[in-house]
């Protein structure tokens, strides 16, 4: 666990960068003094509804389907047991622990909104578990994205009472013991706290944040890869001048362009064949029209990152307090804007994938390759080069255009029609979050194969930022010469993307 300052719950909302930081790097958290003070007048409002003998949702009734059946007194808090209890209801393999505690600390930010009419002590008791580093075992499918995440979010509130497994740095226990061992008391849950405890987007909105954080990196190495592939397969730089790109006002194109000639810059390789004796018009589009396709996927991470935003700054739950004291009825848990952009980054991660493998396939083409030889291969015919490297690249893409096909468009009518139409957006942040791995390899696959490339033009020397990134592969992957085990090599380069070395050392090196 890397600690970092405390991130503040209540007094503004909470920045992509604070969900990254408790997620990933176990940053603490803190409820400011002003939240507090909310939360306990939401709650006042609550208790006064308690009292009254017409049915208030959420507080003297049943849920969804059951809303019109009043609830007594004596009656309710087992209400609120039973519904967590059944709604914890995931099944499949565990998500993984950063998608969990960036579920905890969104429920987290809601509760302490003062709209939700939880007690203080639930706030606190949240907090506890995420300082703790307590992570509820969530299961993969039970959200369809409606009426919020409920089953992930209804597993994380069950462990707060004292019940089903956690893990703690990694190791499976009983919530029960590891409340103990942090010294929480576990939550027994009155009027609408159950409720608020599960009626959110949590799950795909961190899912989003978290992509958004990696695709800020991948989209730049993407940049990075292709300009390794433009370079050693003799490509011009020149068609992506500045004065072009302004001819068509797309932001995306312009900053990869711009990328482009950064990491391009200062290259005697692309120095060596400049002018008429160069004898080729044009480069191939996956070369020459890069910027326009991973433009297009920094256009629509833009749009993405907004609506995350907007998210962020909202209180998603049903039914809220509002800031007048009512207690009313709302739509705001439907997961369909979250979902769309999900969907919307699937296609974009797709098409950056296939134009990238599209480079890789063309550097080991002798027809295509301007001299390189077949598949780079070092006896050609006794070796197979980087063929197969290849074909895992392909395999991945064709499966992300799958993974492309939106789930927002797949509603499944739920709760006897009363849920008649949901948003799947859990599915869409599942889906993204293995298209993300999936472009992750792929441009991994053609950083190989461009640090080869390189290589293999010697005594033509490489960029800076590009001979500085195939050095740096070198320290994983052995270079040019005869076969061997070519799977730990993909997989340590893959390391070196994920963790963003790869793009840390190009920009060491360029102007970006």
């Amino acid at each position: 666990m890397q600690h970092s300052s405390p991130v503040i719950i209540g007094a503004s909302p909470l920045s992509p960068a604070d969900v990254v930081a408790v997620a990933r790097d176990f940053a603490p958290v803190e409820i400011a003094d002003d939240a507090r003070e909310r939360v306990i007048a939401a709650r006042a409002v609550i208790d006064s509804l308690a009292a009254d003998p017409h049915p208030h949702y959420g507080v003297s009734t049943g849920f969804g389907a059951l809303a019109t059946t009043f609830i007594a007194p004596d009656r309710r808090r087992q209400l609120q047991l039973s519904l967590i209890r059944s709604h914890a209801a995931g099944t499949g393999d565990e998500v993984e622990t950063e998608v969990v505690r960036a579920l905890q600390l969104l429920r987290l930010q809601t509760l302490a909104s003062g709209h939700t009419g939880v007690r203080p002590i639930v706030v606190d008791t949240y907090a506890a578990m995420l300082n703790a580093g307590i992570t509820p075992i969530v299961r993969e499918y039970g959200s369809l994205g409606c009426s919020g995440d409920l089953a992930p979010l209804a597993h994380v509130a069950l462990a707060s009472m004292g019940e089903g497994d956690v893990r703690v740095a990694g190791e499976l226990m009983p919530a029960s013991d590891a409340l103990a061992a942090a010294g929480i008391a576990p939550l027994e849950l009155v009027e609408k706290e159950g409720l608020a405890l599960i009626n959110g987007t949590d799950g795909m909105l961190g899912m989003l944040l978290l992509a958004l954080h990696d695709l800020e990196k991948l989209l730049t190495t993407a940049d990075l890869a292709a300009a390794m592939s433009i370079e050693s397969q003799f490509g011009t730089d020149a068609v992506f001048a500045a004065d072009l790109m302004a001819l068509r006002p797309q932001l995306g194109q312009s900053a990869s362009a711009a990328n482009l000639r950064a990491f391009l810059g200062d290259s005697p390789m692309v120095a060596s064949h400049k002018g008429p004796e160069d004898g080729r018009v044009q480069d191939a589009y996956s070369l020459r029209c890069s910027p326009q396709v991973h433009g297009a996927a920094r256009d629509t991470m833009g749009h993405a990152r907004m609506i995350a935003e907007r998210e962020l700054a909202s209180v998603v739950d049903n039914p809220v307090i509002t800031s007048d004291g009512r207690i009313e009825s709302n739509g705001n848990f439907h997961g369909a804007p979250i979902a769309v952009v999900l969907d919307f980054l699937a296609i974009s991660v797709a098409d950056v994938a296939s134009v990238s493998e599209r480079r890789t396939d063309r550097a080991l083409d002798p027809a295509r390759n301007r001299g390189l030889p077949p598949f780079l291969a070092h006896e050609v015919g006794v070796d197979s080069g980087l063929m197969i490297a290849q074909y895992a690249a392909a395999g991945i893409v064709s499966e992300l255009k799958r993974l492309a096909a939106p789930a927002s468009v797949d509603s499944i009518p739920s709760s006897a029609m009363q849920e008649d139409h949901v948003s799947m957006g859990w599915a869409g942040a599942r889906k993204l979050r293995r298209a993300i791995d999936g472009l992750t390899r792929v441009l991994a696959i053609e950083i190989l194969t461009g640090s080869r490339a390189l290589d293999l033009r010697a005594p033509l020397v490489a960029g800076p930022a590009t001979g500085a990134v195939r050095d740096l592969v070198r320290t994983v992957a052995a270079g040019p010469g005869p076969d061997h085990f070519l799977s730990p090599d993909m997989e340590a380069v893959t390391e070196l993307v994920r963790s963003g070395a790869v793009l840390t050392t190009a920009k060491e090196h360029a102007n970006v």
